[in-house]
């Protein structure tokens, strides 16, 4: 079990360094590289455009890569999810900029982007169940957590990466600098498939091919007898993801652009990937014993009421305010994100349990950090610079976040193996 738990760990941990590389990336780097004909308001725009595509290819990726997974197993899948995205995060270190190949560049860099998306679409469901469905049953909120550590983990990991970088001269950063983390990538990978390929297929799965029952399309199935639990995780995991698009994105190159320290941001950020793993554990071990939807009710309510004062934090322009906004914000994403893995799990029957809950996380994923620095942006713009009207919009979030777990089925007690 100990194999594989670090298996779940550290392969999700890597397969989300490559993805959220990404996004450190677009906050501070993309706009100068590869749309340097743009303002830089329009820049960073264009740039986080560039980020949502990622995220918009994941329910894509999770639907793809769920039905594989739900058909032929849960290890062969994430052995081909994670190779798809160690190549694209090479080539993006390797593309030349728009300087040097003109409107292409932009255009293969969106390409590769929607390719991480693919595969960590794949991922996430992968890693999840291969530790939940190895797990005992009064675990399985902690077993699950494990893929959900992997994401702050492999964040902590980019960002530390790109902050080390930002050390440099601004040109050689801009030049060459930026690029070394996406080549690390190559290595980090080869060292998450050699683990990969030593753990067994999960024992739910095997159960279910031992049956030999009638094998259906897993996203008809989702979406024909699932539909309402599907909309609800949907809805309920947009609340996680709608902190991470704001305090680790947006937030990022609002604070620098407020003139807060660059690499003293990048500081903050990694401190608070590191304080949302311990978070997430302690989430998922109180899901355990109280339930999946007291814990995340209670992560919810307290970002709602943070809202405000994240965002009043983050506007200060230092990196002290920025440090506090960033640990508080991801602090509370932690106890939400904790349960999530067996939230989704305990929706879906072992039969389409990969799709189910690939598709609802990865939804939640576009909807809420996919769009949200893009979003932010503009809110911004239409109130005049004023934060009243984003941190309205980002607090009717988690209220619709917190009506949606409340209209789910507990699933702790449930019994996975029996459900229909």
């Amino acid at each position: 079990m100990r194999r594989i738990l670090a298996s779940s760990f550290i392969g999700s941990a890597i397969e989300y360094y490559d993805f959220l590389l990404y996004a450190t990336a677009a906050a501070i780097v993309f706009g100068q590289v590869f749309f340097t004909d743009l303002g830089p308001g329009m820049a960073a725009f264009a740039s986080f455009g560039t980020l949502a595509a990622g995220y918009v290819a994941r329910p894509l990726g999770g639907a793809i890569f769920g039905h594989f997974g739900d058909r032929v197993g849960r290890k062969t899948v994430l052995i081909v999810s994670m190779m798809t995205m160690g190549v694209a995060t090479t080539l993006i270190g390797l593309l030349p900029t728009t300087a040097q190949i003109g409107v292409i560049a932009p255009i293969l860099l969106i390409t590769l982007r929607v390719v991480q998306g693919l595969a960590v679409g794949g991922e996430w469901g992968g890693a999840m169940l291969m530790a939940l469905e190895h797990s005992p049953d009064k675990k399985r909120g902690f077993a699950a957590s494990f893929a959900n550590m992997g994401a702050p983990a492999g964040a902590l990991l980019a960002t530390l990466a790109v902050s080390l970088f930002t050390l440099l001269p601004d040109g050689q950063f801009l030049a060459w600098g930026w690029r070394v983390p996406f080549l690390i990538s190559i290595v980090l990978v080869t060292v998450g498939l050699v683990i990969r390929l030593k753990v067994s297929e999960t024992p739910l799965f095997q159960q279910l091919e031992a049956k030999a029952d009638s094998k259906k399309i897993p996203l008809t199935e989702v979406l024909t007898k699932h539909p309402k639990n599907l909309v609800l995780g949907i809805i309920a995991g947009t609340s996680v993801y709608t902190i991470a698009g704001m305090v680790t994105v947006w937030a990022v190159s609002y604070a620098v652009d407020a003139g807060a320290d660059k690499t003293g941001v990048l500081n903050a950020k990694a401190l608070a990937a590191f304080g949302m793993v311990i978070t997430t554990m302690i989430g998922a071990r109180l899901s355990d014993r109280f339930g999946r939807k007291p814990v995340m009710l209670t992560g919810v309510i307290a970002a709602a009421l943070c809202a405000f004062p994240i965002l009043w934090l983050v506007d200060s322009g230092t990196v002290v305010g920025f440090t506090v906004a960033v640990v508080l914000g991801q602090a509370l994403q932690g106890l939400i994100f904790g349960p999530f893995g067996a939230f989704t799990a305990e929706l879906f029957p072992t039969r389409v349990r990969y799709t189910g809950a690939s598709l609802s996380y990865q939804s939640a994923s576009t909807f809420g950090a996919g769009f949200t620095p893009a979003i932010a942006a503009g809110l911004l713009v239409i109130g005049g610079g004023s934060l009243t009207l984003l941190g309205s919009v980002w607090i009717v979030a988690f209220i619709a976040a917190a009506v949606a777990i409340l209209l789910t089925k507990e699933g702790r007690t449930q019994d996975l193996a029996g459900m229909k």
